[in-house]
């Protein structure tokens, strides 16, 4: 059985217990989100590590992405990267790799991960075919459900499936003048493939075979937002809106199954249209776990995306987002490699803090009124421990020492030393 079944049958789990111990809830709370559908633990039967849930009610979650691609396929690198995210507090590691050994590399991440780990198997199906030489229209439908089933049983917990793109919503598509087009690299194989083919998207086709295999493995789908938009002006248009009433349908039918289910959402996003997007995906898909990509809240900071993504994560999470993917100072520009994963998660993390915060999350008010008291007694050493990065102010505060002195911008006019001293 699932989570999802054994909570219905009001069982509690190991891991319910162990994601309810983390987020220092009851776990009863935690198998309640389960069993109707708004919180998921994705965690394989083959994968072994301390669970941990996302949804309702619940600190956010960071995802961190890594994986090789044509021009760079070392996997003692991407070790290394996954190894960097973890060490700065990501949540789950995503592996998107497309060059090189792509089973390979799959296993030595997987075998390495003490967090969730999730894939997006149609590049591994795309990306062998084109490293034979063939064309990617030359993918079969069994090629693909292969693909799911094999990483399933390897022991990945949440895969990315892009069954929103269909025959029907292509046609909304078909007439929206993007100025972006589209931007995800799965969304955009799996529109190609309709096109040149004139079959069915087989993730939407075979949607049933598919839970059948999550089911069996306990594989958490994660809906890919095939049509997420890659521009500030096409937010919120009737590709993605089309895409997400037909998640809404996935999700209806993946719950009835028992098998665990979120959302991905977009995306670049307006500041001021972010709490729309977050309140109309939530509706549409029925409260389901919500999982989105920054948001971006502008085009125009390549090199910067890290900052504009933690800014939009921030806004997003305060009105529903569950899950963030961190977005690196690499975005848009080159495939990132470690200290861009630093900086990614490192960024994403903060806005997920400063999310929960205005969630009324616990864990995350104590963290700041801990480190208020600390900064009030100008305690350095608590300062330090308390802090989201212990290593940035610990290099920048060595020059003066861990005692009771104030920092070196102020020195003795510091206005917590001027005020203890009255």
């Amino acid at each position: 059985m699932t989570q999802t079944e054994k909570a219905r049958k009001n069982i509690i789990t190991p891991e319910m217990k162990q994601a309810a111990a983390y987020e220092d809830v009851p776990p009863h709370q935690i198998r309640e989100g389960l069993a109707n559908g708004t919180i998921v633990i994705p965690k394989n039967i083959n994968h072994d590590f301390p669970a941990r849930a996302i949804g309702a009610g619940l600190s956010t979650k960071l995802n961190a992405n890594i994986g090789t691609s044509e021009t760079r396929m070392n996997p003692d690198e991407e070790l290394c990267k996954l190894e960097c995210a973890i060490k700065y507090g990501a949540d789950s590691i995503m592996d998107l790799s497309t060059g090189g050994e792509l089973d390979n590399i799959r296993k030595i991440l997987l075998n390495n991960s003490p967090v969730m780990f999730g894939t997006v198997p149609i590049y591994s199906v795309m990306s062998k075919l084109m490293q034979a030489g063939k064309n990617m229209n030359n993918m079969t439908s069994e090629m693909l459900i292969s693909e799911i089933e094999k990483q399933a049983e390897e022991g990945v917990d949440f895969m990315t499936l892009h069954c929103g793109i269909t025959k029907k919503s292509l046609l909304y598509h078909k007439d929206n003048e993007r100025v972006a087009g589209i931007v995800s690299r799965g969304g955009a194989l799996i529109k190609q493939w309709i096109i040149k083919t004139g079959q069915e998207n087989p993730l939407y086709e075979y949607y049933d075979k598919i839970l059948s295999i999550c089911s069996r493995y306990d594989v958490t789908i994660s809906l890919g937002d095939g049509f997420r938009p890659g521009s500030i002006a096409d937010a919120g248009d009737s590709s993605q809106t089309a895409e997400l009433m037909v998640m809404g349908e996935l999700v209806k039918r993946a719950r009835t199954a028992g098998v665990q289910v979120m959302v991905e959402g977009p995306g670049h996003v307006p500041l001021h249209e972010i709490e729309s997007q977050m309140i109309m995906a939530k509706k549409l898909t029925f409260d389901a776990p919500l999982y989105v990509l920054g948001p971006l809240v502008t085009d125009s900071a390549p090199g910067y995306d890290h900052i504009t993504g933690a800014i939009g994560g921030a806004l997003a999470a305060s009105h529903g987002a569950d899950f963030l993917c961190y977005v690196t100072p690499a975005e848009h520009v080159c495939l990132p490699d470690i200290e861009d994963v630093k900086l990614g998660v490192i960024s994403t993390k903060i806005a997920a803090h400063a999310a929960d915060i205005a969630k009324g999350i616990q864990k995350a008010k104590q963290r700041d009124e801990t480190m208020s008291h600390f900064r009030r007694n100008l305690d350095w050493e608590g300062m330090l421990k308390t802090a989201l990065d212990p290593e940035m102010p610990s290099k920048r505060h060595e020059k003066i020492g861990m005692d009771n002195s104030p920092c070196s911008m102020c020195g003795n006019l510091c206005a917590i030393k001027v005020d203890s001293d009255t």
